[in-house]
């Protein structure tokens, strides 16, 4: 396992690299669209589903009581919104080493 982590940098760098001819501010731009397409849609409460990569999610917690459990006490957690995220079986083979096309072979 690396200790590497993937930036806004590398991203650029991809579609640069693997685009249609882009120039670097063009890649850039592809890229800034695409986050900020995805968090818009996010803060508007909409479901972001990248097939082959995953489902973004924003859900409504209530508030509820949360105990300090060195002392016990209680304390009010307020009602919030939260992100969660979904990682499709493909995602999940990629990370486990296993080929997306082995566990379905196998099945049958």
């Amino acid at each position: 396992m690396t200790n590497k982590t993937l930036t806004r940098a590398d991203l650029m760098h991809a579609v640069y690299v693997n685009g249609p001819g882009l120039s670097r501010n063009e890649a850039k731009e592809i890229v800034e669209a695409t986050i900020a397409e995805i968090c818009m849609s996010l803060e508007n409460g909409e479901v972001v589903k990248l097939r082959g990569f995953g489902t973004f999610t924003v859900r409504n917690k209530r508030p509820r009581v949360g105990r300090n459990p060195k002392t016990g006490k209680e304390y009010p957690i307020t009602a919030r919104r939260v992100m969660t995220f979904k990682p499709s079986p493909r995602l999940i083979d990629a990370v486990n080493g296993v080929k997306s096309d082995d566990h379905l072979e196998s099945d049958v």
